[in-house]
């Protein structure tokens, strides 16, 4: 989803503006960014400097998920926006090939 700043006003970020914001935060578990593990389902701007983001966690008893979530809602509110993050487990998250090379299962 690319957002246009005229549609949604000046200072809300783009789609590309909240990725490189979570290509910032990583699992410590496994120390890759969770944009790459492929954890982050949804994006949108709600509205001016609104971002929604809908995630999941490489399992639901992951013991940094909360910890995950305050660092994108902090790193985003550095940015003045002003995150809604939603936590799902449907679908489960599965590593696809390139995060099972990355971690070595392949």
């Amino acid at each position: 989803m690319i957002v246009d700043r005229n549609q949604v006003g000046e200072g809300t970020l783009t789609e590309e503006e909240v990725i490189d914001v979570l290509k910032t935060c990583f699992d410590p578990e496994i120390n890759i960014d969770i944009w790459t593990l492929k954890l982050i389902y949804e994006i949108k701007t709600v509205e001016p400097n609104k971002v929604f983001i809908k995630m999941t966690f490489t399992s639901p008893m992951c013991p940094f998920g909360p910890q995950i979530v305050e660092e994108i809602r902090y790193k985003l509110k550095s940015k003045n926006a002003e995150p809604d993050v939603e936590v799902v487990f449907s679908p489960p998250w599965e590593p696809n090939e390139e995060v099972k090379e990355l971690l070595g299962l392949v």
